[in-house]
Order: structure tokens, then C-alpha cells, then sequence
């Protein structure tokens, strides 16, 4: 899907540099990196042999439920993973601040009905997070703005009160030829263990949108407003990229700013604000996700002069008792080099309409199933062991972005718009806490029920015999790639940008993103058994063997950045990206499955995006 990009794009690819050399072994000791068999053996039978996984997941996904960020199921599941790690023996078991989220929201109660002269139809739809409620059930016109200027929106002034708007055309839907589920080919993993170091970029290129496409987004922003001056009820659009009765479902949006609020950027910032979860935030329109294909076809009955009506309640609530972020945390305590540390993690928040099985239920089932096996084999790392279970991964990695600044380093004055910067490639100052240089390394996953496939280097050569030996045992597995490929969108992403060795996994897809990420399908049907014990296995076996290494890893030198970003000059904590991303015309990988530029959803945080600055095909992205 990828195709040769003229303007160089990159966001969340932490900097493709040569490492440090590998250290030489200690006197008498293992060199860097060195496995140790019988300890792998154990992890292989216990993993295998008496797995809690799905017992674990199950609770997580059909017990808990969804877990939106900040929502009562989510308080639970801290409380409840906090809970089973110290059941299990881990140690120092925490719900544990990362700083301040927001609303918590929760869905009470939702219906949604149509009808025309002849018809009454039940439509299937799903609301957005932290959508406001209808004040009981509303019942209105359904109306489509076909308006491209400001002269166009005259035409609807006065008819929108009360009215269920449809805010986007309708998408066409391609027959299903190609399979939902895959796995990676022995193709796709030859590529990636074959491709070659990313070029350093010497200049940072900057995109600022054109007149026409400025004006596109400024028009976008001002037919938002227009909705909610003229008092509309509910708005409508698609869920994007699946269909066949899957709904892909994420957050509310706000109101723009009024063009007034010009921020210098050449015409100003067309949309802003505050997130829709801040405790401050303005209100806002209810508004639902439907299945395309009740979208579409109700977007015809209206383009055919039919007149359509529908009903719509819906009943949230919010909660402001308690602002505050929380992950997860437990360990398991190091003998004679307990102050350094090895972590491992994935994240626990989900989004609301599915269960979070595939995203991240399977991530946390995985750690927390390697955390038990090294418990119960009885290994003694040299280092501590710690499991991390974030939250607010899915409105920017807030969870784990909190957890180094707190812990580990600040990045540049301490700022958002600093963090965003070393994110997108901009080299920013470090500023090392105590525990910084104590660190050894950090394991994620967070692509989906399919297995362990390899690692990602992050762009650190030093780390290939290392992972190379470490993935060894696991060839039965099919567990074998390494590459020197970066991957972006997912909480190794804080780690990395402040130089600390942070690393995401090669899984294979499955249904990923063709039908579980964010969706309705994203339910424990989804999950393979077989592969989440294999992934435990490989995760436990990588943080036992870098805690008990001679050394720690080799972290990648500090140097100028080898990515570029087309949004420097913009404000990344208000603008909405995408905007610029689809005006681009740009292909995007997101959470390591590539989507097209029109395929990302809207409001959706251009952290977790990585643009394409080559052809990646080539390089075995």
C-alpha cells in the first residue's frame, strides 16, 4: 500500500543511528547478551504447560469489559491486574499516578431507529467516547450539508435544528477478495531482516499546507461550527477501513475555535482547543459511528429526495471525581544488581465499543503471563523485573509518556510540545534522573492477538547477535527476525525518544487492523490461544535474559535526527493532523499496519502515526 513519497515523512520513528559497539565480557562472566538454556527450558514448560492466559484475557475482556481510559472498567482492571500480579508473588504491586488524564465516561444506554414513508428500520451504530447524551430520545430529519463554501452553508441555515446530520459522503465498499487474517510471509520477514539503515536526514523539511489545502481545513472546521450554531441534535459519519457489519468507533469531537483564534501559522489554526476528555472542555454534539453500510444507504434514501427520519437516545456519564492518570506496576526484585532494571509492558486502556481483546488485552495478557512464568519456574533475575500496564496509550501514549518523565528523564523544558518534538525526530536536551542510567531495557506489545515473529532494532546495529542468540531457542516458533527497522505507535515510543533501549515486537497481523483494531470485533472470539503462549514465553525469556547479562544493552549514540516531519511549525497539541496527512495525500503505518491517507480516522492522534519517507516495500516495512 506504501507508494515512493516526494516529501520526507516520518512521525514516532525513534533515530536510525549506529550503536555502541557490543561490551565485552567480565572476567569469568557472560558477555553481553548471553541466553541462558536451562532457563529457557523452564520458561518453555511452564509457559506451555500450565498457561493462564486465556483465563486471564477472559477476565480482562468479558468479566471487565472495555476500557476506555479513565473509566470506571478501567479503574477496575488496575485494581484487578494489581491484584492478580500479587497474587501470583510479584512484589511492590501498584495502581500507580502518571498525572493528570481527564473525564472518565462511560455508556449507559444507547438506541438508534429510521424510518421513511414505507420503512422502519433498527440502525446499527455505535457512540463515540465521550459523546454527550441526547436529552432523552430525539427524533429529527435526516439532513446531509452538501456544501463546499460559505454560500453553500446559507442554504441550511434555519434547517438544522433538531436535525441528524450526516457528516461525510458515503464510501464505497470493495468486494472481500483478500483475506481478513494473514501472517507474515517468509517474504515480509527476509525483507525485514535484510533492510538496510535509514539515510540520516541532514535538513529537516517542514510542510505547511497550501493555500487551497489551508482553506480546505478552515471550511472543514468552520461546517462543524455551523452544525452546532444551528442547534443540530446528532451527528452521524462512517466507521473507516472495515465494513461487512464492523463498526470502527473512537472519540468525540469539539468544536473548532472561531477563526479569531489565529496562531501565526499562515492563516491560523482551523481546528484546536483542548482534548474532548479535559475537564474544561466545551460542549459538544452527540455523535455516533455507523456501519457503512446503514451509512450509505441512508445517505442515498436523502440524496433521492426521501424523507428519513430518526430516533436516537443516548445515555453517558462522566466522571470528575478523580482527573488523575493510573498504570499498573509490579516486579519481580533483582538479587545483586536489583537497582537496575528491566521492564516489560502493554496497555491496558482499550476504546469502548468492542472488549479490547485484540488491543490491548492480548499486550497485558502476554506480560503479565510472562511475569508469572518467571514467578513460578523460579528464576532469579540479577536485575529487577518490572511489568508495566499503561493507560492513555490511545489518546498519545499519555500513560507511558508519564511514567519516564517521572521516573526515568525529562525531555527538553518538560513540555508536551517538547515530548511531541523528540517523537517526530527533532533532537531535544536529556535531562537524566537518577534512575536513567540504571535502566537496561523496555518490551512492548501491542499489535493484536498474532504472535512473536522478532524485534525491532530501533535502528541500533549493536543489538543483532544479541537478539539474534536471545531469539535462537524459539525457531520452532517460526520466532526468528531481526531488523533495523523502527516502529512507531506504541509506548516503546517515550522510552526511546529519551535514548533508553525500547522495543515493539514483529507479530504477525492476523485481523488486526482489517477487523478488530478499534472496532466492534474487537472481542476474546478474536484471540488465538496458541499464539498468545508463545509470545508470553519469548517475552519472559527476553527480560530474564536481560536481567541477568553481564551488561546491560548498548543504547544508540546521541545525535542529529534522521527523520524530518511534515507537521513542524504546527501546534501538535491542538491541531488535528490528520487533516494535514489526508491533504498530503500520504500513506501512514499505524500501530505497524499501513493504512491509506484517507483511512485515518478523524481526531485520531498523529503520535501513533508513522508517514512514509521511502518506499517502504523495499525496505520491508
Amino acid at each position: 500500500m506504501f507508494r515512493q513519497k516526494n516529501i520526507s515523512v516520518i512521525l514516532l520513528v525513534a533515530l536510525v543511528l549506529p550503536g555502541f559497539a557490543l561490551g565485552q565480557p567480565a572476567a569469568g562472566g557472560a558477555q553481553t547478551g548471553a541466553r541462558n538454556d536451562e532457563a529457557v527450558a523452564k520458561i518453555k514448560d511452564e509457559g506451555m504447560s500450565r498457561s493462564q492466559a486465556m483465563k486471564t484475557i477472559r477476565y480482562l475482556t468479558d468479566v471487565i469489559g472495555p476500557r476506555l481510559t479513565n473509566s470506571p472498567n478501567q479503574r477496575r482492571a488496575n485494581q484487578w491486574t494489581k491484584e492478580q500480579l500479587a497474587k501470583w508473588g510479584l512484589q511492590n504491586a501498584a495502581v500507580d499516578p502518571w498525572g493528570e488524564f481527564g473525564r472518565g465516561w462511560e455508556l449507559k444506554r444507547f438506541v438508534a431507529s429510521f424510518s421513511t414513508p414505507t420503512e422502519y428500520s433498527v440502525f446499527r451504530a455505535y457512540p463515540k467516547a465521550w459523546s454527550p447524551s441526547t436529552p432523552g430520545a430525539v427524533t429529527g430529519d435526516v439532513i446531509y450539508v452538501d456544501a463546499a463554501d460559505e454560500a453553500g452553508l446559507e442554504k441550511y441555515k434555519g434547517k438544522l435544528k433538531g436535525a441528524i446530520v450526516l457528516q461525510v459522503p458515503p464510501r464505497n465498499i470493495e468486494p472481500g477478495f483478500k483475506p481478513s487474517a494473514t501472517r507474515n510471509d517468509e517474504k515480509t520477514l527476509t525483507d525485514l531482516e535484510n533492510a538496510k539503515p535509514q539515510a540520516q536526514q541532514q535538513q529537516q523539511q517542514q510542510f505547511q499546507p497550501n493555500a487551497q489545502q489551508l482553506a480546505a481545513q478552515q471550511f472543514a472546521a468552520r461546517k462543524f461550527r455551523f452544525y452546532v450554531e444551528e442547534g443540530a441534535a446528532v451527528l452521524i459519519d462512517h466507521g473507516f477501513g472495515v465494513d461487512a457489519g464492523t463498526i470502527r468507533v473512537m472519540g468525540a469531537t469539539l468544536p473548532p475555535p472561531a477563526p479569531a483564534a489565529a496562531n501565526g501559522n499562515g492563516g491560523g489554526n482551523p481546528f484546536g482547543g483542548v482534548p474532548v476528555y479535559a475537564k474544561n472542555a466545551p460542549a459538544t454534539v452527540p455523535q455516533i459511528t455507523a456501519e457503512v453500510e446503514q451509512y450509505n444507504r441512508l445517505f442515498r434514501l436523502v440524496q433521492q429526495g426521501v424523507p428519513v427520519k430518526m430516533t436516537v437516545e443516548l445515555d453517558a456519564k462522566f466522571y470528575d471525581d478523580d482527573l488523575q492518570g493510573y498504570n499498573t506496576i509490579a516486579e519481580l526484585p533483582g538479587t545483586d544488581l536489583k537497582d537496575e532494571v528491566v521492564m516489560i509492558g502493554a496497555h491496558l486502556d482499550s476504546w469502548h465499543a468492542g472488549t479490547g481483546a485484540t488491543d490491548n488485552a492480548a499486550g497485558v495478557t502476554v506480560v503479565m503471563e510472562a511475569m508469572r512464568i518467571l514467578q513460578a519456574a523460579g528464576l532469579k533475575p540479577r536485575r529487577t523485573i518490572r511489568v508495566a500496564l499503561w493507560t492513555g496509550e490511545e489518546q498519545g501514549l499519555l500513560g507511558s509518556r508519564g511514567y519516564v518523565a517521572k521516573n526515568l528523564a525529562v525531555i527538553g523544558d518538560g513540555s508536551a510540545a517538547a515530548t511531541f518534538s523528540a517523537l517526530s525526530g527533532v533532537r531535544q536536551p536529556i535531562n537524566k534522573k537518577p534512575a536513567y542510567d540504571k535502566f537496561a531495557a523496555y518490551y512492548n506489545l501491542d499489535n493484536g492477538t498474532g504472535q512473536i515473529r522478532g524485534i525491532y532494532m530501533q535502528g541500533n546495529e549493536a543489538l543483532r547477535p544479541i537478539f539474534r542468540d536471545w531469539l535462537a531457542p524459539f525457531k520452532e516458533y517460526n520466532a526468528s527476525t531481526v531488523t533495523i527497522n523502527s516502529t512507531g505507535g506504541t509506548d516503546h515510543l517515550p522510552f526511546d525518544a529519551a535514548g533508553l533501549p525500547g522495543f515493539q515486537f514483529i507479530q504477525d497481523p492476523v485481523e488486526y487492523f482489517t477487523r478488530t483494531w478499534h472496532t466492534t470485533q474487537d472481542v476474546t472470539d478474536r484471540i488465538l490461544e496458541e499464539d498468545l503462549k508463545r509470545s508470553a514465553i519469548i517475552m519472559a525469556a527476553f527480560a530474564y535474559n536481560s536481567a541477568v547479562s553481564e551488561q546491560k544493552l548498548p543504547r544508540k549514540e546521541t545525535a542529529a535526527p534522521a527523520v524530518a516531519s511534515i507537521l513542524r511549525g504546527f501546534d501538535f497539541q491542538s491541531y488535528k493532523d490528520e487533516m494535514a496527512f489526508r491533504q498530503a495525500g500520504l500513506n501512514h503505518s499505524v500501530c505497524g499496519h499501513e493504512i491509506a491517507s484517507d483511512e485515518i480516522p478523524v481526531g485520531f492522534p498523529s503520535i501513533l502515526t508513522v508517514g512514509a519517507r521511502y518506499d517502504h516495500r523495499a525496505h520491508g516495512e
